[in-house]
């Protein structure tokens, strides 16, 4: 796959860049260890950047950055896969695409780009004081944006995106493959079919679904009983499958398991055979599932759930199970709730007669990795009731 397009800067002369020569990448006395050694041991000891992690500076090297040129230990490794596709509420990515970091990052004022930088990388990679530079900027474009290749000892990947996919497959320990991210220009309106559960104020307010016939589309169910394949395939293509078991409050008109069944059955109705294009599913428990229906939809998705609790002021107030081979879904959540609270907060859902939440609102920030795969018509996220 090509490289992502080089942006016609005479046609956004609001996009700011910062050409960095090489005066600006004066080789740092060798005073300090670790990264800030980095640009030391390339230009004085001629080492090759592929022998360095860009994120630490350590020599100890695992394998290739997927992005840039340079290594990657085993422990930087792991922290860059569970970072790579966590987004925050603004839609932008969470951690540095570099080094993984938090904190405060730059962010690249591409709209059809998601990515931030840390200070560090940035000033260590492309040239001291780069950071504050860029934070000066109105409008800048970052380092998987720009037109041109390299900024100071940052050069990226010819085919990053292949590299990526490549990296993800080899080292994730997810039985999931991850799809290739797509470039803008080959990103389509997300086509999604919905069972027992509506997502759209989520995906709009996502901007993956507007009032136009090329924004994007969706197809709810709450009935599949006689839905067979045929009509599937007449309904689709479909690029999202998403199922639910029943949210609170809402009348659960079969066994919980039940939902699990018909989303497998018409899961294998939707997927595209021999088609590479990604094509992504999600089924959610509303803490309606035993231990017993648990495991089997383990077994039938062929993996293991992520829970996604809401937590305020240190109680738990809602939570929903995911399954999903969307990105990054089981890496988003450390600190995760007991099966005591969970079971505990079951019980209490089942028991109350307070008007029903409204929990896809958990959901909305793991539909944003979408954004690598299709368009989507807002850049200003909202928040939904």
């Amino acid at each position: 796959m090509a490289a992502t397009p080089a942006l016609d800067l005479e046609a956004e002369p609001s996009m700011d860049v910062i050409l960095v020569g090489s005066s600006e990448l004066s080789s740092p006395v060798p005073a300090a260890t670790g990264r800030e050694l980095i640009a030391y041991e390339v230009k004085v000891n001629q080492r090759n950047i592929e022998e360095i992690c860009l994120c630490c500076g350590s020599f100890q090297v695992h394998t290739q950055h997927p992005l840039f040129e340079g290594g990657i230990c085993a422990p930087c490794k792991d922290k860059f896969l569970d970072a790579l596709f966590l987004y925050d509420d603004d839609g932008y990515q969470s951690y540095c695409s570099i080094c993984s970091s938090g904190g405060t990052l730059l962010i690249c004022e591409n709209p059809d780009c998601t990515r931030c930088y840390c200070f560090e990388c940035v000033d260590i990679l492309v040239g001291p004081g780069t950071s504050g530079k860029v934070h000066a900027m109105s409008n800048w474009v970052c380092f998987l944006c720009l037109p041109f290749s390299r900024s100071g000892l940052l050069q990226r990947r010819k085919k990053w995106r292949s590299h990526l996919k490549a990296f993800y497959d080899q080292e994730s320990k997810s039985p999931v493959e991850m799809f290739e991210t797509l470039p803008v220009w080959r990103r389509q309106p997300v086509r999604v079919l919905a069972l027992f559960g509506d997502i759209k104020k989520e995906l709009m307010s996502l901007g993956f679904l507007g009032s136009g016939s090329d924004q994007g589309r969706l197809k709810h169910l709450d009935d599949v009983t006689d839905v067979v394949r045929k009509d599937v395939e007449e309904w689709g293509p479909f690029d999202l499958l998403y199922g639910a078991t029943p949210a609170p409050g809402h009348a659960c008109d079969h066994p919980p398991a039940w939902y699990l069944f018909q989303f497998h059955r018409l899961l294998q109705y939707a997927r595209p055979s021999g088609s590479p294009r990604p094509f992504f599913w999600m089924f959610v428990d509303h803490l309606m599932l035993n231990k017993e229906d648990q495991d089997l939809v383990c077994r039938f998705l062929e993996m293991e759930q992520a829970t996604i609790p809401d937590v305020r002021g240190g109680v738990l107030q809602s939570a929903v199970r995911v399954w999903s081979n969307i990105p990054a879904i089981r890496s988003r959540h450390s600190a995760l709730p007991s099966e005591e609270e969970l079971s505990g907060l079951a019980q209490n859902r089942q028991s109350s007669k307070l008007p029903a939440q409204r929990p896809t609102k958990l959901l909305k920030n793991c539909f944003l990795p979408l954004r690598e795969y299709f368009k989507y018509f807002s850049t200003e996220l909202t928040s939904s009731s």
